[in-house]
């Protein structure tokens, strides 16, 4: 299978470059997994294609403000971070612009002084690692300072930090955010909750790996990155007491997917389950959880395209795409979302 064959044509117009007001007006493309029918909706309609005792599974994953604006001590040149990976108390693993001054021993200031960093060692990829210095609680001063690492698509400023987080996010560490979980509202878990469709909770850090393309032309050549994940208890109950009852489960976002499909596969069932995971899902996969998908429109020859299209067949997927376009639906990150149940 090739990577070609996930390509199709998307108009530069179509890339949403800022989120719809209020979060839930998203239009919504459903789409019937077998006949690949498709019914043009929007997201607030979300209740009536769901049934008392279906679960709607979401990761609560909270996006990290992991890029930093500061400057070079004793030059004052402007520098950018972007955390990449905790290595220990207060250590990072980060890429850093521009790289040349950063070398072993050089030392940076961020947010006024409110967060400092020295560069220890060149890494893999000429990525650094940094020891960084505050007051009080790291994170709560990253928060503070730091601004969200958008993917390379999105050229506008995001001016609400929060806009980039699901209204349900709470574990933080991701690169990027669960974005099929953006259009949910507060009010719409509630009204999900009060007509007998279950809420549960997984979390995924999302990675960065998640914007990086696929290079192989053989699609089974790519190797995909490694993110934590966690099941709890509760959410594993709760799945397999819809199972019994005959509910649907129903994953809010690849990353929730990935996540359900990945504890099923290693521990053979689903349980309380902690670790990491590179599965890589594509035509063929036979789910082993998933009922239904809510998802947003993914790039051309992404994973994510992929696992949409194993989900939902090949070409139900690639008429669902070219539907998207001619109706003008908005893509990615900020974009509209699909249904597919």
């Amino acid at each position: 299978m090739l990577k070609s064959d996930f390509y199709y044509e998307l108009p530069e117009g179509l890339i949403a470059q800022t989120p719809v007001e209020p979060r839930n007006f998203s239009r919504m493309m459903k789409v019937d997994r077998e006949s690949g029918s498709i019914e043009n909706s929007h997201f607030y309609n979300l209740c009536n294609y769901l049934k008392e005792g279906d679960l709607l599974v979401m990761n609560d994953s909270r996006v990290l403000p992991a890029r930093l604006y500061g400057e070079k001590e004793g030059t004052g040149a402007f520098m950018e971070f972007l955390l990449l990976e905790q290595k220990g108390d207060k250590l990072w693993e980060i890429l850093v612009r521009p790289g040349k001054k950063a070398k072993p021993g050089a030392r940076f200031s961020f947010g006024g002084g409110k967060l400092k960093a020295e560069i220890l060692e060149t890494v893999n990829d000429g990525n650094r690692i940094a020891k960084f210095e505050c007051e009080g609680n790291f994170f709560t001063v990253i928060e503070e300072i730091g601004q969200m690492p958008l993917p390379p698509y999105i050229t506008q400023k995001l001016e609400n930090k929060e806009r980039y987080q699901t209204v349900y996010s709470k574990e933080l560490g991701s690169s990027a955010a669960p974005t099929a979980g953006l259009h949910f509202t507060k009010k719409m878990l509630e009204e999900l909750d009060c007509k007998g469709i279950n809420l549960a909770y997984v979390t995924l850090h999302v990675g960065l790996g998640t914007f990086r393309p696929v290079k192989e032309d053989n699609i089974l050549d790519h190797k995909m990155h490694s993110e934590h994940y966690y099941l709890p208890k509760e959410t594993a109950d709760l799945i397999n007491s819809t199972k019994a009852n005959g509910g649907r489960v129903i994953a809010v976002g690849t990353t929730s997917c990935r996540t359900l499909e990945s504890v099923a596969t290693f521990e053979g069932k689903i349980c309380e389950s902690e670790g990491y995971t590179d599965i890589f899902i594509y035509p063929g996969y036979e789910f082993k959880v998933l009922d239904g998908l809510i998802t947003n429109f993914h790039l051309p020859e992404s994973t994510l395209i992929m696992l949409v299209s194993a989900f939902m067949g090949y070409d139900n997927t690639m008429n669902a795409y070219k539907k998207a376009v001619e109706e003008r639906y908005r893509f990615f990150s900020f974009g509209d979302s699909m249904l597919i149940l």
